[in-house]
């Protein structure tokens, strides 16, 4: 059902990241605001942490790690200079990458604690939940959405 939720996401999103052009993609909607593009980028930061986070829940039973600075990630990998196209193709695969790992995670592993920056411990199933509703909110940000899912802070 995760595993689902994470596919039916990107492969609905795919288009509408598509359908922006480079010029669109690389204005940030105010100064200081991050653009589409850096916040893409953030969204592979978040896809290469959580990919940490998840396959040592699933594999070990448990998760303690953590958080990370957002805006030195952006910044240090240069996301505003990088293709769009390309950018968008990163993105996509490494969220391919999570749903196929998803996918074999065993049932009674979804149940392992996770804690990240020192925060309160929640389930592999809530991780990957949160990560998910993560990503449709600045998905919906990006996109210039009317509606923006709220995501708790």
């Amino acid at each position: 059902m995760l595993a689902a939720l994470l596919e039916s996401t990107i492969d609905r999103e795919l288009q509408y990241l598509r359908g922006l052009t480079a010029t669109q993609a690389a204005q940030a909607p105010k100064p200081g605001a991050w653009s589409p593009k850096q916040e893409l980028g953030h969204l592979v930061d978040s896809a290469a942490n959580n990919h940490v986070r998840i396959v040592r829940a699933a594999l070990e039973g448990a998760y303690t790690g953590p958080g990370y600075d957002q805006d030195a990630w952006v910044e240090l990998h240069g996301y505003q200079t990088m293709p769009w196209m390309e950018l968008i193709d990163l993105w996509y695969d490494q969220n391919r990458l999570l749903v196929h790992m998803i996918k074999r995670i065993p049932a009674a592993r979804l149940e392992s604690p996770c804690t990240v920056g020192g925060g309160a411990a929640v389930t592999l199933t809530a991780l990957i939940g949160d990560y998910v509703l993560h990503m449709q909110h600045h998905l919906d940000h990006l996109l210039g959405r009317e509606t923006v899912t709220r995501y708790p802070q």
